[in-house]
């Protein structure tokens, strides 16, 4: 098992609930694949370095998971198409 670690940047427009709904369906996706979840850190609103589809600020996760190297390509594949995820990376935690 690999530990990563996975950046998601979210929409600012969204309501708390559907924020929340939205990094538990990234979470779900991580189980699915194989993954498990060890820990979820929330930073809060940010301003973004730059204008995203005319967005000055949005919500940053990170989120640490363990699993088998093919997980994070499959999770990548489903966030690709979350329509509230801007931006996001994965990243082999090698602490």
């Amino acid at each position: 098992m690999n530990k990563y670690e996975l950046a998601v940047v979210v929409s600012a427009k969204l309501e708390d609930e559907e924020r929340v709904a939205v990094i538990e369906k990234v979470k779900e996706y991580i189980s699915r694949f194989g993954g498990t979840v060890t820990n979820v850190d929330e930073w809060g609103k940010k301003k973004l370095a730059y204008e995203i589809q005319k967005m000055k600020e949005a919500f940053y996760y990170f989120i640490k998971f363990e699993s088998e190297p093919i997980t994070p390509a499959e999770v990548e594949k489903q966030i690709r198409i979350m329509e509230n995820v801007i931006r996001f990376l994965c990243v082999k935690d090698e602490a």
